[in-house]
């Protein structure tokens, strides 16, 4: 969400966030004259009243978001003034009371400030990044971690997470795909909603809750080349059938604000695309609440030779729908809108469209009588030990085993000198992944503190890193400052790489089992860190030649945020775990899936590439004119991936019945039921993921091959069997189609499979019964 290029200028004060003393306790405010403080009326009536009241410089600064990098004292003229309606990337709970107190005590209106935070993956407790989440296909799961996360953020004063990010990626080479839910809409819609439901609870203003921000509006995974930030050019038909329907689910959800994108979207910025964030947004999906820009996106119209200048700017994403500013350094909101107003440029009640919008959220918030946090509270709340066991058990849930030959689950006690080795293998830092910043690291657990604690005195366990993991363009962050984050370890010269990668050698020759981690360091993911390649970096591939050369017993453990080129590992190490990032708990919950008390059930979220030469890659593409030779594509390798979308193996068998349908046609209005029996057929318990794929045969358009249209994740005792049911109604047959230029229903034959990826066998066929008719749109 940040872009951070500027972050030069913006260091010097950082570390003066945290300089601020004395409590604020939570206390209720009196109230003062105007109707906007009679709590017993609704926020919209009392918004209304504000809004009434409110000189154009007033709301002006209400449309207003700001960074607070820098010292407190250099904020506080500007909420005085009025010039700033929001903060960001302050989480101080003494410095948010003190910045609060000066809002609602020391303006004309007193009205509150709303802070907004990244809280992506967890704020105190780091949950596994959300891709991670995804590949846990487990709703019930991430909506709980989010719940966690919006609890802990809450406690300090933080009222608005950033968050869930909501776009679709199709091209591992784009660095924030570990930040999404994956390559599919219907598994991105599902995980949107819980992941809003987890941060907003039962209505927005919900006791420890948050507002849910979902991000970026719209196409920014789909940047050309994978290169964060480059243009975006998508089709109609792939806009609708592919990228939006998150957006809608969290709409649904309720989600009370939207992120736009930094990007030119077709050659239109995001930020100032009125098509974009009025006719879709707020005309076909409803949305009630109030937009955002990224990251300086309104000021970045005229970097982008949209708009003439920063007024012009201004004026522009306003109108478009964009209703705050987030800005480094005063926004251009704050600065020219009151003066665009003036002088014709801008009518007011554009203006007063934004302002009310973002008021409206402040008094659902209680912001009003409640405007202050109790710090001693807070404290607490952060250290609960329960929201460490909640980010472990995420972590379990998400793991994915991508190759087994026996080896795997290791016995404890069979070894008595484990050794544990690769960058990744002792690093806290990295086991938290990107887009984490208030972590505890002390309290984080590695892979090699988890296998040590897990083994005690049944065994010797040892680490030794081996190599380094460094990127040749340092990421934006290096350059950012916050307090309590962990700096960079110095690039090692060559000596040190030799001693190094030697004494890791030496380690694994003298011991009886080897864990090797492999993977990417958490800064090679996220904002800022897209790739031209996805081979494993550095020289981990010669510390695997190495290691394995020492003919010792060796699993592989592989960490990172998007799908990598394993090439000869895959080919000759007997089993690997992927882990993604696992958070505060991550270590223990990798040792615990490594020696068989856990059963990794996750699947993957996207399709895993043999070479960066094949991406973009998925599994719902068309048929093509030629299907027979969908594997052929490429003269020098297989055109298939090396992993299917929703593929991930488990230390247990299952079966999964043929399909059963209770009717085999859909009529207009009405639904079909699927039912299949999944049987645990092996000797452990263990979770499997049933889904459903659908395929339209004829209609208006091509459509894809196959489209997930249901999962359910359960888990099975040994022999245990238990029969699931899936619906499809007339929104899971009905698509936008660039030919009508809307959402239709096409009559016909579809095919169905059930199983456990998107290579599922189980067939069977349904009729969608009718004439051609129109679909439902965003629902």
């Amino acid at each position: 969400m940040v872009r951070l290029g500027l972050a030069a200028r913006l260091l010097a004060g950082a570390m003066a966030l945290t300089s601020v003393s004395g409590a604020l306790v939570a206390q209720q405010i009196a109230p003062t004259a105007g109707v906007w403080t009679d709590a017993s009326l609704s926020p919209e009536r009392r918004a209304d009243a504000l809004l009434a009241a409110m000189t154009l410089e007033e709301k002006a600064g209400q449309v207003s978001q700001q960074f607070m990098f820098g010292a407190l004292e250099e904020f506080v003229p500007a909420v005085r003034r009025g010039k700033v309606g929001s903060l960001l990337f302050v989480t101080d709970p003494a410095v948010i009371n003190r910045l609060q107190k000066v809002a609602v005590e020391e303006t004309r209106l007193k009205v509150p400030l709303l802070f907004g935070y990244d809280v992506i993956h967890g704020f105190r407790t780091i949950f596994p990044v959300p891709i991670a989440n995804a590949a846990s296909w487990d709703p019930v799961s991430v909506e709980r971690s989010q719940g966690i996360a919006a609890r802990e953020a809450r406690s300090v004063g933080i009222h608005w997470a950033f968050a869930p990010m909501l776009d679709i990626a199709r091209d591992p080479r784009w660095g924030r795909i570990v930040e999404g839910p994956g390559e599919d809409p219907f598994l991105g819609s599902v995980m949107a909603a819980a992941q809003v439901r987890g941060f907003q609870g039962p209505a927005i203003g919900s006791p420890d809750h948050l507002i849910a921000g979902p991000k970026h509006f719209a196409g920014y995974a789909a940047a050309d080349g994978g290169r964060d930030y480059d243009s975006v050019y998508i089709s109609d038909s792939q806009l609708y059938n592919v990228i939006l329907p998150p957006f809608a689910a969290a709409v649904r959800a309720g989600a009370g604000n939207v992120m736009s994108a930094y990007t030119d979207l077709n050659d239109v910025p995001a930020v100032g695309n009125k098509w974009l964030l009025t006719d879709v947004l707020r005309d076909q999906m409803g949305f009630q609440g109030w937009v955002v820009s990224d990251a300086n996106g309104t000021r970045n119209q005229v970097t982008q030779h949209f708009a003439r200048d920063e007024a012009d700017a201004a004026v522009r994403s306003i109108s478009a729908g964009n209703d705050m500013e987030m800005s480094f350094g005063p926004a251009a909101s704050a600065e020219t809108l009151a003066a665009s107003v003036r002088e014709g440029r801008l009518p007011v009640a554009t203006l007063d469209r934004a302002v009310r919008r973002i008021l409206v959220a402040k008094f659902r918030m209680g912001l009003f009588e409640t405007p202050y946090v109790d710090e001693a509270r807070a404290a607490a709340t952060l250290a609960d030990p329960s929201h460490r066991e909640a980010a472990q058990a995420a972590a379990e849930r998400s793991f994915v085993l991508l190759k087994n030959d026996g080896a795997l689950p290791l016995r404890p006690g069979a070894h008595g000198k484990v050794a544990v080795i690769g960058a990744l293998a002792d690093s806290r830092r990295d086991m938290l992944g990107p887009w984490s910043f208030q972590y505890d690291l002390p309290e984080t657990v590695t892979v090699f503190e988890g296998i040590r604690d897990r083994l005690g005195a049944a065994a010797s366990v040892e680490t030794a890193p081996g190599v380094q993991l460094k990127r040749t363009v340092p990421s934006i962050f290096e350059a950012l400052s916050i307090p309590g984050t962990a700096k960079p370890e110095p690039r090692w010269d060559a000596g040190r790489a030799k001693a190094e990668f030697d004494r890791a050698v030496a380690l694994a020759t003298k011991s009886d089992l080897i864990v090797l981690t492999l993977g990417e360091a958490e800064d090679m993911s996220g904002e800022g860190a897209s790739r031209a390649d996805l081979k494993l970096p550095g020289n981990q591939l010669r510390l695997f030649e190495a290691v394995m050369a020492t003919g010792k017993p060796m699993v592989v453990v592989t960490m990172s945020g998007r799908p990598l080129e394993l090439g000869p590992v895959l080919d000759r190490a007997p089993a690997i775990l992927h882990v993604w990032y696992g958070g505060t708990r991550g270590g223990t919950a990798v040792a615990r899936t490594l020696f068989g008390d856990v059963n990794p059930g996750g699947k993957l979220p996207v399709t895993w590439p043999r070479s960066v030469g094949q991406v973009p890659i998925y599994y719902a593409h068309n048929t093509t004119h030629s299907p027979k030779d969908q594997d052929k594509r490429y003269w020098d390798i297989p055109s298939t991936p090396q992993f299917v979308f929703g593929y991930g193996l488990s230390y247990t068998s299952f079966t999964v019945s043929a399909p059963k349908l209770d009717k085999a046609r859909l009529a207009p209005g009405g639904r079909i039921t699927v039912s299949t029996t999944v049987v645990n057929t092996g000797r452990r318990a263990g979770d499997e993921v049933v889904q459903l794929y659908i395929h339209q045969r004829a209609g208006r358009a091509s459509r894809p091959v196959r489209e997930l249209k249901g999962f359910q994740r359960v888990t099975l005792q040994p022999g245990e069997r238990r029969t699931l049911r899936f619906e499809l109604d007339e929104a899971s047959v009905q698509y936008w189609s660039s030919a009508a230029k809307g959402w239709v229903i096409d009559p016909g034959t579809f095919d169905l499979w059930v199983g456990n990826s998107s290579d599922a066998a189980n067939h069977t066929t349904f009729t969608v019964d009718g004439e051609q008719r129109a679909g439902r749109g965003f629902r």
